[in-house]
């Protein structure tokens, strides 16, 4: 057991534990709340998180240091003072983001990019990096790392998952540089190394061996649910997340659908996140116990339902807001509607990942999840 997680009960692969942290103790599984820029679209708040037990929030290292910039809220006092929110927080390393971009120059050295904002040029090197995500104040920050397109070009893969090994050894070495290494881990920032390597099993296993020779505190899955199919998404986990080290938290990047969760945590993953439920509750899909919910069709125009009958969020059993209601909201452009639906969409999510941990933890998890899958699809 490392010192920083604890494996409480497993079933299978899937795994119930704890992660242990500078600001309190996470249970696991989990998922993140995407809050990009420092808040979470759709208007919900930190209250609103709270209320919902929202465990972690996740912040985007590119956009908060483009604007308002990392030395800002560091003098703030951080990201947990500036933003209001004083549970563990994680930042990414800005690489999807970087690597997003259609005009970038890669180099060993960094990337080298302008603004999407007004031009400006920006030099984003794995220091600067875990810098930045220093002056946020992140709990749990990313190593810096090559998130390579979706294109089945092993050479251009391999170049990512090179640069990527380079990357994370001077990002490790930074943050250390920072922190002492002698210092335990729930008493400074955790930091995560990240396994790339695409679809390709040979690409995978080696940025697996490469990254987990280094003593993170942590270990990722990126480079997934960037386009390719979910299937094979699947095939990689079910090949290599069992092969992380077992005494560290697992973490499946950017992804994705309640099923993608539950199929994440069958095959050992502990850690999600992705902004799936914000994104679907502003255009009208809204998630429920017996599927996706269209709240914009027609049908619901006169219904005086709740959402989700055996939803206990604020929407559904506190003020029972009608489908009818909601969809009114939706149509007319209210931003209530996008909030309302969003505070519903995300206590699913966090409600799925409590009730999959109860379910590890009685041994009954894999069952449960075959009827729960029923109904999602």
């Amino acid at each position: 057991m490392s010192e920083n997680f604890e494996i409480k009960k497993t079933e299978n692969r899937a795994r119930a534990a704890i992660l242990k942290t500078r600001r309190g103790d996470i249970e696991t599984p989990f998922f993140m709340t995407v809050a990009t820029r420092g808040a979470v679209k759709g208007a919900v708040s930190m209250d609103d998180l709270n209320q919902m037990e929202a465990p972690v929030l996740l912040a985007n290292t590119y956009h908060l240091a483009l604007r308002p910039g990392d030395e800002l809220i560091a003098k703030a006092g951080g990201l947990h003072d500036f933003a209001k929110w004083d549970k563990p927080i994680l930042t990414d390393s800005g690489g999807f983001q970087v690597f997003s971009l259609k005009r970038k120059k890669i180099t060993d050295e960094g990337v080298k990019f302008r603004s999407h904002i007004d031009g400006a040029e920006f030099f984003l090197s794995p220091e600067r990096s875990i810098e930045i995500q220093h002056n946020l104040g992140a709990d749990i920050i990313m190593a810096f790392d090559e998130c390579p397109p979706n294109v089945p070009n092993f050479h251009k893969i391999r170049r990512a998952v090179d640069r990527t090994t380079l990357w994370a050894k001077r990002s490790y070495e930074y943050h250390f540089s920072k922190f002492s290494s002698n210092l335990s881990a729930t008493k400074r920032p955790q930091i995560f190394g990240i396994v790339q390597g695409g679809s390709f099993p040979e690409l995978r296993e080696k940025s697996m061996q490469e990254i987990t020779e280094m003593p993170f505190d942590g270990f990722a899955f990126g480079g997934l649910a960037v386009g390719e199919p979910t299937e094979k998404m699947y095939e990689v986990l079910e090949e290599f997340a069992d092969k992380l080290p077992a005494d560290k938290p697992r973490y499946l990047m950017g992804v994705g659908t309640p099923q993608n969760l539950l199929e994440g945590i069958s095959r050992g993953i502990d850690m999600f996140d992705c902004v799936m439920p914000m994104r679907n509750a502003r255009h009208g899909a809204i998630f429920t116990s017996q599927g996706v919910l269209k709240i914009g069709n027609q049908k619901f125009t006169t219904d005086l339902g709740v959402l989700d009958e055996e939803c206990q969020c604020e929407v559904c059993a506190g003020k029972k807001y009608s489908r009818a209601y909601l969809r009114h909201l939706l149509k007319v452009g209210e931003p209530l509607g996008a909030r309302l639906l969003t505070i519903h969409n995300l206590h699913f999510y966090h409600k799925l990942m409590k009730d999959a941990r109860e379910q590890i933890l009685s041994g009954t998890f894999e069952e449960w999840k075959k009827e729960v899958l029923k109904r999602l699809n």
